[in-house]
């Protein structure tokens, strides 16, 4: 009995004392972490609202002095155990990129937060390699560059025009992974972009991205074994959503914590999503902070012997309830004045100016929308006061919601400023000039065309996501979803000052219209038939019906009597539209027209089984199908007529 005794009484010590030993080395972590911030140095919401020394008093989303309060606030709640950690697409989509080559605003301002590792998202390479490089440099020349992570890139070996890039890298400037270490602990990061966000970034060429799960399982492999991590990070520009009709959560970072368990935290972007709460995917924590600064997460973990567990987390949303941090506030008001000086005063415009005044919002939609409107009309307007002598025929503009970046919100005054209009359709590089924002192309289609590129909202859309909807001008067309893919339009009328007219869809209509958009989606138009399997094949052509071997052929001209090609940009041509409003109220500032208050119904859809809106216009694609299916139904019949006789039951003798 006695010993009996002490056997229970040393196991009981034992396993106590085992306890205590094991929450002695139970170790804590914090990850804070941003995405898709996009060079929202300034809040959204119209910039004339913002209040930076005052709470409480504006309706204004965002802000980097306002994150830099909240974040600096965080991060003295548990100094010596906190990450700091960015998802990417850090550029692109205010006034401020436009200085990011040769002043690096927020690199410098994200260094002067203190992130622990940012990972390069496709937003990035929007200014090619050699600008992406420039920007490092730049970045570094300040001594103002934050750990820099991407282990999924690969370089040409024949093309130069990466190399400056990659010689960066090679210098270490841009790592594939870093290890930092906070409490004792050992945690490996490391930088990944997704396929989709590969897939959109046309201007990183030549360089390309390799396979990001391949690549992750390598570097996971690296970090584990051969430099014994205690936490490993990814800092993931891949994405998560939700298919429809399901509350699972999908997408490239779902299915990288599947391939990849040893994956502790995903910090994601791309897909601007606000996780209210970390995406469990096997034994990985999923976060992502939504966009453009509206958002900073804080995850706390801990750590113990059989892994990590996630304790506690908040998204912490940053609006006017945080002051903002007056250093670096002052920093953002001096980049303003540098835009000023360097970008704007060529155009005879102003960060501040006040531009315009609305009495409604402009706002994206996934169906017509006011602000697609706009844009659209602005594009459709530029072509005829560029390009006068040509635009004889129905001049028809085009424009993708995936390069529509920011509302037009009326605020509390209505009064809009460049800074504001800039932020609609903010993105890209010029062909001519390599200077900021899409240049404006001008081409021509035949109808049979025309109509394969609104397919693009009929049949691409659907499959690819929002992005790729379309706003058109100078058009309404009607669809039906019910209809075969690619074939799915069934009437187009072309917009005439007097009336609509009903477009010729006949395939042997050679007659050719003027379309103009940005040359980003020209380049996409052209490229739209190899992913369709062909069924979308178009062929831009110039005014002499000649096809366009190359889109700095078909570039609008601001001056043509100057050498070489003057670009419109498209924020320039939508700010300079917007100037020729009337001033409805007599203040002295253009007023939106009443007609963009609501979307006009230019993209009509009809879900009907009537074979006349099945069949009106069809092509050999709808054609085809219908066939198709009328042979399987006779196969089935046949076949059933077949075994139905075969298989009669034979009487009883």
């Amino acid at each position: 009995m006695r010993r009996l005794a002490s056997i229970l009484l040393a196991s009981f010590l034992f396993f106590r004392t085992s306890h205590l030993y094991a929450q002695l080395h139970e170790k804590t972590l914090t990850i804070i972490h941003t995405n898709d911030l996009q060079s929202r140095l300034l809040p959204f919401g119209p910039n004339r609202d913002y209040t930076p020394e005052i709470v409480g008093d504006d309706h204004t989303i965002g802000g980097i002095a306002r994150m830099a309060t909240l974040i600096r606030s965080l991060k003295q709640e548990s100094p010596e155990t906190t990450v700091l950690i960015d998802g990417g697409d850090f550029l692109m989509g205010t006034l401020f990129h436009t200085l990011a080559r040769e002043e690096a605003p927020e690199l410098r301002i994200l260094h002067a937060l203190g992130y622990d590792a940012i990972t390069l998202g496709n937003h990035e390479f929007d200014f090619r390699p050699e600008g992406l490089a420039q920007i490092l440099r730049t970045a570094k020349r300040h001594n103002a560059l934050p750990p820099m992570l991407l282990a999924n890139v690969a370089f040409s070996s024949s093309d130069a025009r990466d190399d400056g890039l990659e010689k960066l890298f090679k210098e270490g400037v841009v790592k594939p992974y870093r290890i930092v270490v906070k409490n004792g602990l050992k945690i490996g990061v490391f930088g990944l972009i997704g396929k989709d966000a590969a897939e959109v970034s046309p201007f990183a060429a030549p360089l390309h991205f390799t396979d990001p799960i391949a690549t992750a399982k390598r570097v996971a492999k690296t970090l584990k074994s051969a430099e014994k991590v205690d936490v490993l990070i990814c800092a993931s520009h891949g994405g998560v959503w939700r298919n429809e009709g399901s509350a699972e959560w999908a997408g490239e970072d779902v299915a990288l914590a599947a391939a990849v368990p040893e994956i502790d935290v995903i910090v994601g972007g791309h897909s601007h999503t606000p996780l209210p709460k970390p995406i469990r995917a096997g034994r990985t924590y999923i976060l992502q902070a939504g966009s453009e600064g509206g958002y900073v997460g804080k995850l706390d973990l801990k750590i113990t012997a059989q892994g990590v567990v996630a304790e506690n987390y908040r998204l912490h949303a940053v609006n006017d309830s945080i002051a903002a941090d007056a250093e670096i506030e002052a920093e953002v008001q001096r980049y303003v004045e540098s835009i000023n000086q360097n970008v704007l005063a060529a155009h005879g415009y102003a960060f501040d100016q006040i531009i315009a005044e609305t009495d409604f919002d402009l706002t994206i939609r996934e169906d017509n929308s006011n602000l697609g409107n706009l844009v659209s009309d602005a594009i459709q307007w530029s072509l005829a006061r560029y390009q006068p002598n040509l635009t004889k025929t129905p001049v028809i503009a085009m424009e993708s919601n995936g390069l529509l970046r920011d509302n037009l919100q009326r605020g509390v005054s209505g009064l809009l400023q460049v800074s504001d209009i800039f932020r609609v359709a903010p993105l890209g590089i010029g062909v001519a000039d390599d200077s900021a924002g899409y240049p404006l192309v001008s081409f021509y289609l035949s109808a049979a065309e025309i109509k394969k590129a609104l397919e693009v909202l009929t049949s691409v859309y659907p499959w690819k996501g929002s992005s790729y909807y379309l706003q058109p001008a100078g058009l309404r067309f009607y669809f039906n979803p019910n209809r075969v893919l690619f074939d799915r339009v069934y009437e187009i009328e072309l917009a005439t000052a007097a009336a609509f007219t009903p477009l010729a869809l006949a395939s042997e209509e050679q007659r050719l219209y003027q379309v103009g958009c940005n040359i980003y989606n020209a380049t996409f138009i052209k490229l739209i038939g190899d992913f369709t399997y062909g069924f979308l094949r178009i062929v831009p052509k110039d005014s002499l019906g000649q096809p366009l071997a190359d889109f700095k052929d078909a570039l609008l001209d601001a001056r043509p009597d100057l050498a070489g090609v003057q670009e419109v940009k498209e924020w320039q041509a939508l700010l300079d539209y917007v100037r020729t409003f009337p001033d409805s109220d007599g203040d002295g500032i253009p007023n939106l027209p009443e007609r963009y208050r609501q979307p006009q119904a230019r993209i009509i859809s009809t879900a009907s089984l009537n074979p006349t809106l099945l069949y009106k216009n069809a092509t050999r694609v709808m054609w085809s199908a219908t066939g198709g299916g009328l042979v399987m139904l006779l196969l089935v019949f046949s076949t059933g007529v077949y075994i139905f006789k075969h298989n009669k039951k034979k009487p009883r003798v």
